[in-house]
């Protein structure tokens, strides 16, 4: 019996990862390879909110590790829970200069909906944020978020960036694991199972789109 959940387990795994696959990943543009390969000792900046922080897993289980360890690459931690886009857009500038990173993965604007902020404005502040970052010469992977309702796909403004700025998004990622318990802390945190499969997602688009 032990072993036959044991089988259950891997089989559900192995589901959802395929399911979070086939919803994951939407682009600006189809074709060659999105993204430039990452050197050995290239830096891979996560920047965002409490979903980068790791806000609901212990230390260590947030994406950011996750990541760095299935890549082999540096992957540095730069969310701050509770932060809005305006607030990221301030931070942003000292980040890029500090980390100097090859890439940046965005994942911001969960508190811009859960406070029902203007979500115009949110798209702005993003915008600037990947215009800052294609201005260094930093390749950006946009991360689309829910809007706030009950499953809901991801909010309309990523895709208009990404297709503004010709930056690959990976869409409904986020919308798709909060659909799912077993991967939740709380609503709207994941635990350290939901951490691992965002990082094996996106060490997957990677992989596809050149970078790996």
């Amino acid at each position: 019996m032990a072993a036959s959940g044991r089988c259950l387990r891997r089989v559900r795994d192995f589901l959802s990862l395929a399911i979070l696959a086939a919803l994951g990943l939407g682009l600006a543009g189809c074709g060659d390879p999105a993204l430039e390969s990452l050197a050995p000792d290239a830096t891979i900046l996560a920047f965002g909110d409490s979903l980068t922080e790791g806000v609901g897993a212990p230390a260590g289980a947030a994406y950011p590790a996750q990541l760095a360890q299935l890549t082999g690459r540096k992957v540095v931690n730069a969310g701050v829970a509770g932060e809005s886009t305006a607030e990221g857009l301030e931070r942003l500038p000292e980040a890029l200069e500090a980390h100097a990173p090859d890439l940046i993965i965005l994942l911001m604007g969960g508190n811009d909906v859960l406070r029902n902020q203007d979500l115009a404005e949110a798209k702005r502040n993003l915008d600037q944020m990947i215009e800052q970052a294609q201005t260094n010469d930093v390749a950006v992977v946009l991360v689309g978020v829910p809007e706030k309702s009950l499953f809901s796909q991801s909010a309309p403004l990523y895709e208009e960036l990404a297709e503004e700025h010709g930056v690959l998004l990976v869409d409904d990622l986020v919308a798709g694991l909060l659909r799912r318990p077993g991967y939740k802390s709380d609503a709207v945190h994941l635990n350290a199972e939901g951490y691992r499969v965002m990082a094996e997602r996106l060490a997957e688009v990677l992989r596809e789109e050149g970078a790996l």
